[in-house]
């Protein structure tokens, strides 16, 4: 038995040569061994002189019209954001897996048939199946895909062994409703419009659009969908005497080396058609192909049997797939008492154990029958002032046992509390007291003078005592039931106000005794109570542990803000369970920790957790996820310490009671891995939002998946995919809406408010990474033109929002333009605004002319290069002109001058001649080491390029010749 391997670099041949090389090796072999010449005729032309005709071919008229018409194509075209289950690496990887595919016989005479129907190729037919596959996945409506076309199309050069292949860029907009049969019109009409300008090179297409490029993707397209003859994979090959069996297949499910994020190639065999996914391993798992592939073929199934169906509507998944989504993994009906209201559960404990400690703020504490009077009083109070079932009371104090007790009692007269953070701007104070109608406010006297612009009756709980404690001590009457308001939070809005979120004690109710079940809460634990009044988690913090007898210790204001004296504590209060924000919570599992301590679970939420927490914490932390539609907490997951991985602890799963949808903008649901918006249905659901009955209408929305459609589901805006164990992954929001320190802000909203100011022009506020790994907020402002110079503008601005927000949702920064950058369809570009502080990568307003010996070489050598007169110090490569190609020359140029070994990639990562020069100097200190990716071979000062590096670097020089 003997085996032959056959290898054939790009550089020699392409596919087509793949076929041309059996026969012909197979009929020399044949002579030789009948002692004949050779009976393959004298080819009519070589490789070289095909070249010489392409050079001469593409230039003038030609050149000019095939190059015209793809920079108007692709001048939008944007970068495919496919769902990967890794991040993408840095740099771009090739290390690469492939998954067989065959599409059975009844499904290919289908595809047959429709194809002769509508007038079009299989090729296309399965291609424009494989875009609508794509933009369902990555919920983009332009898709672009690059396609190898073997560009053979004289009869002289069939038989020629070389690499003639082409790739052309098929690019093709869905729109939002087309029906699978216009969508196949579009596909061919592109297709065909591609292939009557395939005459230019890609290398020469990548060279003039000059593309965005990035060294962690190909330039253009990342995708390749190809539909070959049987010969061009499977060729014949025999030798005389011999028996031969090629193992062609099983060279397909080993590869190891793949081009681009995902290939598809496809070819007809019999009745079927068969064919490989090839992928790269660093971006995707084999489950998550092994779906796409299954969800592929069930798309052209539905296609074939509805194809004026909108794409949109067209089923990815099969029933058991959906029934996991939809009904298995929100199965989470849990029994809890709907009879009862909050504040009557404090009651029951207040019978089981009088003396017990309820609450505790430094040195003062409240026993449950001490708290019970004291709400009491307050209650008989406020019932008197007129407050019943619906009653809006807002509550204007800071952290305090008058707190609780206020809390208390409100929810005890039948009314509903309002959360007035005394922190806030007394303007954004008063619109609140204004929307909600408030006519009575609980408050403290050091916060009573900015309450002095109300009419509604304000009451001291530290000066009113008097009065207060000459009502009742008895449990007061009223007429609430479960489904009416227990609170109304206020939340960032988009129109530069916020809004009420309307939550009923059903809601609540839900949340406690999940809590209670899941955190086994009992009347002998102790839990902090940490966020501000006007954060929802507060409501998290207090009524489960009131409701089960345990004691509730409150941290003062200075202490909340200092991790280590946090932890202090924690340790020192013998807290069993606590809430903390999740930037709080980072910073606290960094610290040391005493395995000493009483703390046994540790909650978090509000913001994105990044970091999985140490296996030597003493404490389990779990992370949570919820809107303040939603009674504070969704969905729900223990975080499992030290497991790490390649992706964000995730949300966990739904709570009690609690069904969560991920939907595409359809409504359709999305497959496993793949991100849509978050929607939440059950009952914890708010009600809507006061006073605003249309945007209640647009956020809670009829549940398409309840077919009495009774009830309603919250679209968060929220972006998140399903993992495959059933957890959720938050990925971010779907507008600018974002979250600093656990505060869910609209931007908007700031938007709105800095457009106030009389100076302003036009903003924009973004989201941007802080140097600690968190987020903080940033407003560019285009000032009318009288401002443009004034320096104190900035400080202006930032007092004038002083006034109006809360400090949370002040930019950290300000950044004045002339103009702001736009993107070709005219809206403003938010990916080039510049970072502050910095000198705005790859945008150089003014000229900086090279000063030490580094900088005035690489210019030098960039001049030469790039074919420029002068380059200042901030100009970007790239823009100037540069691509992958001529990275090359620099490099070959430095590797002249230099004796290290200087990294080619470096030339990417630090793309003007100030970085790439700090890099230089730092390599020569020894400060840096450029190491090279696992499987290079090992650097040599003295290593030649590559053949195709070679071959480029000729016909580069040809051209400018």
């Amino acid at each position: 038995e003997h085996i032959l391997q056959i290898t054939l670099h790009h550089i020699a041949g392409d596919g087509w040569s793949g076929t041309v090389l059996p026969k012909e090796l197979s009929a020399i072999y044949t002579a030789i061994l009948e002692d004949q010449p050779s009976p393959l005729p004298e080819l009519p032309i070589q490789y070289a002189d095909f070249a010489v005709w392409q050079r001469n071919y593409l230039q003038g008229k030609t050149l000019e019209t095939q190059l015209s018409y793809w920079k108007q194509k692709l001048q939008d075209l944007p970068q495919l954001q496919l769902p990967t289950d890794h991040p993408r690496p840095p740099f771009q990887t090739f290390n690469g897996a492939s998954i067989l595919i065959t599409i059975p016989a009844e499904l290919t005479s289908k595809l047959r048939k429709m194809t002769q129907q509508l007038g079009v190729t299989l090729f296309i037919t399965l291609l424009a199946g494989f875009k609508v596959l794509l933009s369902r996945y990555s919920g983009q409506q332009s898709i672009a895909v690059g396609s190898p076309i073997a560009n053979r199309n004289h009869r002289e050069i069939e038989g020629l062994i070389g690499f003639f292949v082409n790739s052309l860029v098929m690019y093709t907009d869905l729109g939002e409703e087309l029906s699978f049969t216009e969508v196949l019109n579009r596909v061919k009409e592109t297709a065909l419009e591609a292939y009557s300008h395939q005459d230019i090179p890609f290398e020469k297409l990548v060279e003039e659009l000059q593309p965005e490029r990035t060294i962690s993707q190909n330039p253009l397209f990342q995708v390749v969908f190809a539909v070959q003859q049987k010969e061009m994979f499977k060729p014949s090959f025999s030798l005389l005497n011999l028996e031969v069996e090629l193992a062609w297949e099983q060279w397909m499910v080993d590869l190891i080396a793949v081009r681009m994020d995902l290939e598809l190639h496809l070819w007809p065999v019999g009745e079927e058609i068969k064919g490989f996914c090839a992928y790269n391993r660093d971006l995707f798992e084999a489950e998550t192909i092994n779906r796409m592939l299954s969800h592929y073929q069930n798309l052209l199934s539905a296609a074939v049997e509805t194809p004026d169906r909108p794409i949109s509507q067209l089923p990815l998944m099969t029933g058991p797939e959906l029934d996991q989504i939809l009904v298995e993994w929100n199965n989470r009906k849990t029994d809890y008492p709907t009879d009862k209201c909050i504040h009557q559960l404090f009651e029951e404990q207040v019978e089981n154990n009088p003396n017990a400690i309820a609450v505790v703020f430094e040195e003062q504490k409240l026993t449950y029958s001490e708290l019970n009077s004291k709400a009491n009083q307050l209650a008989h109070y406020l019932q008197k002032l007129g407050v019943a079932p619906e009653t809006l009371v807002g509550i204007c104090v800071e952290r305090s046992l008058e707190m609780v007790v206020g809390l208390l009692a409100i929810l005890k007269a039948g009314g509903a509390y309002v959360p007035l953070d005394p922190n806030y701007p007394t303007s954004r104070l008063n619109y609140m007291i204004e929307d909600a109608q408030l006519s009575i406010i609980l408050t403290q006297e050091k916060w009573q003078n900015h309450l002095s612009d109300t009419k509604a009756s304000v009451i001291c709980l530290d000066t009113d005592e008097e009065i207060i404690n000459q009502q009742s001590q008895q449990i007061p009457e009223n007429q609430v039931t479960a489904n009416q308001l227990a609170y109304v939070i206020y939340t960032s809005g988009s129109t530069g106000q916020p809004k009420g979120v309307t939550i009923p004690h059903q809601g609540l109710l839900n949340l406690v005794f999940w809590h209670q079940r899941t955190f086994e809460v009992k009347s002998s634990d102790k839990a902090s109570q940490i966020a501000g009044v006007g954060f929802d988690a507060s409501v998290w913090e207090i009524w489960p542990y009131l409701s089960a007898g345990a004691c509730l210790h409150l941290v003062n204001s200075e202490t909340r803000l200092s991790p280590e004296a946090l932890r202090n504590w924690l340790i020192s209060e013998k807290i069993t369970i606590s809430f903390v924000p999740t930037p709080l919570l980072e910073n606290l599992c960094s610290l040391e920790w005493s395995a000493e301590t009483e703390l046994r679970t540790v909650l978090t939420g509000g913001d994105k957790l990044h970091k999985y927490p140490s296996a030597a914490l003493p404490f389990r932390v779990f992370n949570n996820y919820g809107p303040t539609e939603n009674t504070v907490v969704t969905t729900s997951g223990l975080v499992v310490s030290g497991q790490g991985g390649s992706i964000s602890p995730s949300i966990g799963k739904p709570i009690s009671n609690t069904k969560v949808y991920i939907l595409d903008k359809n409504f359709q649901p999305v497959p496993i891995g793949v991100a849509g918006e978050l929607h939440i249905g059950g009952d914890s659901l708010a009600t809507g939002y006061h006073n605003r009955p249309e945007l209640t209408a647009e956020k809670f929305i009829p549940n398409p998946f309840d077919k009495s459609k009774a009830t309603k589901l919250y679209k968060t805006g929220d972006l998140a995919r399903y993992i495959p164990d059933g957890n959720i992954e938050f990925i971010g929001r779907i507008d600018y809406q974002v979250k600093i320190r656990g505060f869910r802000i609209e931007i908007g909203e700031i938007e709105a408010l800095v457009s106030q100011y009389p100076d302003v022009k036009e903003n924009v506020v973004i989201a941007q990474s802080d140097p600690a790994g968190g987020q903080r907020l940033v407003v560019y402002i285009v000032p009318k033109q009288e401002s443009t110079q004034d320096a104190s503008l900035i400080p202006q601005i930032r007092q004038f929002l002083k006034q109006k927000l809360p400090e949370y949702m002040i930019p950290a920064a300000f950044v004045l333009l002339d103009a702001f950058p736009l993107t070709p369809n005219g809206k403003i570009d938010r990916h080039a605004l510049p970072v502050p502080d910095t000198v705005p990568s790859g945008i150089s307003t003014t000229y900086v002319t090279p000063q030490t010996e580094t900088e005035q070489l690489l210019a030098k050598i960039w001049q030469e290069v790039l074919q420029v007169e002068k380059v200042g110090i901030y100009d970007n490569f790239f823009e100037l002109g540069g691509h992958s190609l001529l990275t090359i020359k620099v490099h070959t140029k430095l590797q002249e001058i230099y004796a290290q070994d200087i990294s080619i990639v470096k030339l990417f990562q630090h793309p003007n001649i100030s970085e790439f020069s700090k890099y230089l100097i730092d390599l020569q200190r020894g400060k840096v080491t450029d190491y090279l990716t696992t499987g290079q071979a090992k650097a040599r000062s003295d290593r030649k390029t590559s053949m195709k590096q070679q071959r480029l670097q000729r016909q580069q020089n040809r051209r400018q010749k």
